[in-house]
């Protein structure tokens, strides 16, 4: 038997996720810079990419650990070597044991409360297992999503019973998600001091009140980037940097030629009366995530690009069905132009690369990337699923 060929662009079954590796590196060292010159450590969200190549690019770069949403990523991470992993998410009581059989083989894992409630499940757990969990205790600084505020009385209240209870009070934690509502360098960098602030001052209070509390933990990718000053604070944390997408475009993050990742497509037919060219990546592929609708620019399902990843101006997936694609086009404000014949510009068997809306949504619809080098040469690599 013949070894199979190596795949190209042009060989390449579609759909398939595209990573641009010149992309991804310049975008990893971006934020690896910025959290330098900040002088904090910067501890990368792996749940866009929950991919063990990209995590290891990270790391090579400077990074130091991981966040990770679910802890199967934790478990995974932990299989391949990475032993610092951060789960951001509220901790659920059932999933204690896991966490705890995490720690007892030599995971370094950190977990997440924002309540006395939840506050009072660890502490219990911990007890009836002779076991001190290492605990941050998650801020609200933009009202966006979970959190204690940073003037609460609560706050001291989860402190006291975490320290008190025999748990290790391992810092605060915070995430601007507001931020993706953002779209000028002002705003931004208003949010950031505000997040910043926020959290600092809740540590400060934890730590006048006679508590520990070594880490303050910030970030979202807008933040990350847009913050002037982290005093204060000790570790950086952002995910989608990684890929970037179209949303961080129109929040104004990054330019479309820094987005990573792009969805092949092959054109399979075409409604020329409606103007549409039929491709074979639907919302299966690119998911339902339709971030943009809610910005300045909408891009559909997705921008257009040649199969060079250029972007071809006008041309969006306006629609989609679970396996097709509509593309069309839209012609500027006002244009005269006569109507594009698209059959013509986009003929059967044309192939196309589709930025996303939103990177961690569009990566969870495939089993693995593809990972596109400067040369032409693609490899497959494996990305986690599930919970």
């Amino acid at each position: 038997m013949h070894p199979a060929m190596p795949h190209t662009l042009d060989t390449l079954d579609t759909p398939a996720a595209i990573v641009c590796l010149p992309r991804m590196q310049h975008n990893i060292a971006r934020m690896q810079q910025q959290a330098e010159r900040l002088g904090v450590r910067l501890r990368p969200h792996a749940k866009t990419t929950k991919c063990a190549e990209v995590v290891a690019a990270q790391q090579a770069a400077g990074a130091s650990g991981i966040t990770v949403s679910t802890l199967k990523e934790a478990e995974q991470f932990f299989a391949q070597g990475v032993t610092d992993i951060l789960y951001a998410v509220g901790m659920a009581p059932h999933r204690l044991p896991q966490a705890l059989a995490l720690r007892q083989r030599g995971c370094a894992l950190k977990i997440l409360t924002d309540s006395v409630t939840g506050a009072q499940a660890i502490v219990d757990f911990g007890r009836a297992h002779a076991h001190a969990f290492d605990v941050l205790v998650e801020i609200d600084t933009d009202g966006h999503r979970s959190g204690i505020t940073p003037d609460d009385a609560a706050l001291l209240d989860v402190g006291r019973l975490l320290h008190e209870g025999g748990m290790r009070l391992a810092g605060v934690l915070t995430h601007a998600g507001s931020s993706y509502e953002l779209d000028t360098p002002h705003a931004l960098a208003a949010l950031a001091e505000q997040e910043r602030a926020g959290c600092v001052h809740a540590a400060q209070r934890l730590r006048a009140a006679g508590l520990p509390c070594p880490v303050v933990s910030v970030g979202s990718t807008p933040t990350a980037l847009a913050a002037e000053s982290l005093e204060g604070v000790t570790e950086l944390r952002a995910g989608v940097y990684v890929f970037f997408d179209l949303v961080m475009h129109n929040v104004g993050v990054c330019r479309t030629d820094e987005i990573a990742l792009s969805v092949l497509t092959t054109v399979i037919g075409h409604q020329a009366d409606k103007g549409w060219a039929i491709v074979d990546a639907g919302w299966m592929a690119m998911s339902r995530d339709r971030g943009t609708a809610r910005q300045a620019q909408d891009y559909g399902y997705g921008q257009v690009c040649a199969l060079d990843g250029t972007p071809m101006p006008g041309w969006r997936m306006s629609s989609a069905n679970q396996e097709h694609g509509i593309v069309s086009h839209s012609a500027a404000p006002g244009a005269q132009n006569a109507p594009i014949d698209v059959a013509a510009a986009l003929p059967i068997g044309t192939r196309l690369r589709i930025l996303p809306n939103h990177a961690c949504a569009t990566g969870a619809q495939f089993p693995q990337y593809h990972a596109l080098a400067e040369d032409g040469a693609v490899q497959a690599w494996h990305r986690f699923h599930g919970w």
